[in-house]
């Protein structure tokens, strides 16, 4: 007979936490045991996307910023290079 292998498969089944706490929300709300709007029993759902969503802006505002920051001082330096130079060349005459 064959064997099955020792082979050990994690997988992270399950609904979570918040996916519970929606249910218990919705459950709660169906059975009017809470008066609370539809937006804030799904709240355990739409949160985390929220949250998500603004940290990625942040980053992504974060890298532009940081982008257009040294675009400003390779600029400047360039443009220090250029008085250095026209202050060098006028020395000369």
């Amino acid at each position: 007979m064959k064997q099955m292998s020792d082979k050990s498969s994690s997988s992270s089944g399950g609904i979570g936490f918040l996916g519970l706490l929606t249910i218990l929300f919705i459950g709660l709300k169906l059975t009017n045991h809470i008066d609370w709007s539809w937006w804030w029993v799904l709240a355990p759902v739409w949160i985390p996307i929220v949250i998500g969503l603004a940290g990625f802006c942040i980053v992504l505002l974060a890298l532009m910023f940081r982008d257009w920051w040294r675009a400003a001082k390779q600029r400047q330096r360039q443009l220090d290079r250029e008085r250095q130079d026209a202050v060098f060349i006028n020395r000369k005459r």
